[in-house]
């Protein structure tokens, strides 16, 4: 089973690539906002108490959305992998994460880390603000500090899988194909091992 982590930070290209990797690699895509909307919508019993922290605007626990992950790892019984987004965040999510997945009889295949300088990914941000319309890509300031989050609270995942020899960097930098190629190779290495 081929269980990825996407990573980088804001506007390294993760969606547009994990939507090209899915395809490939017959994949389900995992996101956590995702799959937090269905249940929600589904009201599941775990829809209803995350709701609760929701409504109160709050940040939803990690056990809830750990024991939402589980729900839709069942449902995709005969998947050939995952590739989780948005999730995790921090390490004490990854040992959760870990934990589960042991549970189902598989874990993580390797956290991919798309690597892009930093001034690309103000532009790209930028970029995608004027065609989508997203104030929060707009700003450069909220860029900047989007960018300083994701380097203080989530960037220390990759010493969490490094130290399970699980991380792998590849180059966010050029053509949508060129990327993707890239990380086409790197997945390919992965399989062979």
């Amino acid at each position: 089973m081929l269980n990825l982590i996407l990573f980088g930070p804001p506007g390294a290209g993760k969606g547009t690539q994990s939507k090209k990797l899915i395809d490939k690699y017959s994949l389900i895509h995992l996101s956590t906002g995702d799959i937090l909307r269905k249940e929600v919508h589904d009201q599941s019993e775990l829809g209803k108490e995350a709701k609760q922290f929701m409504d109160n605007g709050d940040l939803v626990p990690d056990r809830i959305v750990i024991g939402m992950i589980e729900s839709a790892i069942d449902r995709n019984k005969g998947a050939h992998g995952f590739i989780f987004d948005g999730f995790p965040r921090n390490t004490d999510q990854a040992k959760a994460l870990d934990e589960l997945l042991e549970r189902k009889g598989t874990a993580i295949t390797a956290l991919i880390a798309l690597e892009v300088e930093h001034e690309e990914l103000v532009q790209r941000l930028k970029k995608r603000g004027e065609i989508e319309g997203r104030s929060d890509d707009q700003d450069r300031s909220v860029i900047e500090n989007r960018i300083d989050v994701y380097n203080r609270e989530t960037a220390p995942l990759i010493d969490y899988y490094a130290s399970q020899s699980k991380h792998k960097n590849v180059s966010g930098m050029g053509g949508i194909d060129d990327i993707f190629e890239r990380l086409c190779q790197t997945i390919d290495n992965l399989k062979e091992t």
